[in-house]
């Protein structure tokens, strides 16, 4: 793909999963990759993958809830590469602590909203003000979010918190691409369908996967790769002429205009 080689990239969650496979991807395609995690060995264990196959990434410890280590994952970057060109953010907090308590209306406490709120919406404001004013400086680049097919359909009854979160991220993509993007900066979203990284393999939800499989017009679920692919288009130059748009990468779960 255009525009990837020899350019620096973050990705804001890198220690697993869709993250993990993005941050390979990119550096397969000759970028420089800063893996952020609060997970460090999982960002570890992805830039080891990353060197072993020549390409040139360093892990970083980060929290989204924490304003300082976001500027602080910002700076590295740019200590260790001397730019940063885009941003893919992908972190959230998937814990059994907030979103396994993430139920219905009337039986999440607040707590799990004040939190899913902070992380996975404040957290993409953070890195977001962190990285535009050098996207700006550079003449623009490319940051995508991550969100999720329950922004936009009405088949989950449970995770009120988790699928306003993602709605908002949505916003927050409009907001970047509508008031930056006449100064080269494009900001873009994925939902991904269900994609099988570790913790879906963990959690190994057989009655899921089938429910998900007799549902959707595809004959398989998701791979991280298949997200990586189109978030390295989208951070790429192949992808100027998009901007302000969330796609959907699930197989066809939900299909619309």
């Amino acid at each position: 793909m255009r525009g990837l080689a020899g350019k620096t990239f973050i990705v804001a969650g890198g220690a697993t999963g869709i993250g993990a496979g993005t941050a390979v991807r990119l550096a397969e395609e000759g970028a420089d990759v800063v893996v952020g995690d609060i997970n460090v060995s999982g960002a570890e264990a992805t830039v080891a993958g990353i060197t072993k196959l020549g390409g040139a990434a360093i892990p970083v410890r980060f929290d989204l809830a924490d304003e300082a280590s976001v500027e602080a994952l910002v700076e590295t970057a740019i200590a260790e590469f001397g730019a940063v060109h885009g941003l893919f953010n992908v972190g959230a907090d998937l814990s059994p602590g907030n979103l396994g308590r993430d139920r219905s209306l009337l039986d999440t406490d607040l707590d799990v909203w004040h939190r899913t709120l902070d992380v996975n919406v404040v957290g993409f404001v953070r890195t977001a003000r962190a990285v535009l004013p050098h996207l700006l400086a550079n003449g623009g680049g490319s940051i995508v979010n991550t969100s999720s097919g329950t922004a936009v359909s009405g088949g989950d009854r449970l995770r009120p918190a988790y699928s306003a979160s993602k709605s908002a991220v949505n916003a927050l993509t409009r907001h970047i691409a509508g008031n930056w993007g006449s100064r080269g900066v494009r900001c873009n979203g994925v939902m991904p369908g269900l994609v099988m990284g570790e913790t879906q393999a963990q959690q190994n939800d057989v009655a899921l996967q089938k429910r998900f499989l007799e549902q959707v017009p595809t004959t398989r679920l998701g791979r991280p790769s298949d997200l990586a692919a189109v978030v390295a288009f989208l951070l790429s130059d192949d992808a100027e002429w998009i901007n302000g748009q969330v796609w959907a990468i699930d197989g066809g779960a939900n299909m619309r205009a």
